[in-house]
C-alpha cells in the first residue's frame, strides 16, 4: 500500500529542525527500499523549509501511522500537523527514475484536497514533467479525497496546472526538492 505522508513545520522550529536533520536521515534511511519519493517543501524565499514529503509503500495504515509519527522531528515537535493518506502510483516509478533528474529549483509539490467523486485519475497531458502523481484516498483506498503530484515547473502556476481546474475544493503550490543523502 502506498502512502502520501507531508509533515508540515511548527512556526520557529527551524533550529530545532536543524539539530535533528541528522537523526530524520537516518530514520528515513531505514525505510530506503520502500520510499517512492521524498523531499522538504519550502517558503516563497525558496531558503526557508515549510515542511518534509515522504510518499512509501508499507503494508498497512497502521505502519504508515507508525511512519509518520515516530519520526524523529515529530516527536521532537518540529512539526505542527501531518497529512497522511493512501496514495496510489499512477507513474509506477520513484523520484530517482524521473528522467528529469534530482537536481533543479523548478519543482514543486501540488497538493489538491477535495471530497465527492474522483478527479484526476489519470495525469494530465504533460507527464514528462511529473515526478510523481496520484490521488489522495481514505484508509481502506476507496473514497478519493484529492490529488498529490510532485512536478518540474517553471513557476507556480505552470505547477497548479498539473491538476485539472476546478476539480478541488484547495489547491496548495510549494516550493519542493528531492530530499535524502547526496
Amino acid at each position: 500500500m502506498e502512502f502520501f505522508c507531508y509533515h508540515r513545520d511548527r512556526p520557529g522550529s527551524l533550529p530545532l529542525r536543524a539539530e535533528l536533520l541528522e537523526e530524520h536521515w537516518s530514520y528515513m534511511d531505514r525505510y530506503a527500499k520502500e520510499m517512492i519519493a521524498r523531499g522538504p517543501t519550502f517558503a516563497d524565499d525558496g531558503d526557508t523549509p515549510t515542511g518534509s514529503v515522504h510518499i512509501v509503500d508499507l503494508p498497512s495504515p497502521a505502519a504508515a501511522r507508525a511512519f509518520a509519527f515516530d519520526e524523529p522531528g515529530y516527536q521532537a515537535g518540529v512539526y505542527q500537523n501531518v497529512l497522511l493518506r493512501r496514495w496510489r502510483n499512477l507513474l509506477g516509478r520513484t523520484m530517482w527514475d524521473f528522467p528529469g533528474g534530482l537536481v533543479g529549483d523548478d519543482r514543486y509539490l501540488v497538493l489538491g484536497l477535495g471530497t465527492g467523486q474522483a478527479t484526476d485519475a489519470a495525469p494530465l497531458p504533460n507527464t514528462d514533467e511529473l515526478i510523481a502523481y496520484g490521488p489522495l484516498l481514505s484508509d481502506d483506498g476507496t473514497t478519493w479525497l484529492g490529488t498529490a503530484a510532485l512536478v518540474r515547473a517553471p513557476d507556480p502556476a505552470a505547477a497548479r496546472a498539473t491538476l485539472a481546474p476546478d476539480h478541488h475544493d484547495h489547491v496548495e503550490v510549494h516550493e519542493w526538492q528531492c530530499g535524502g543523502r547526496r
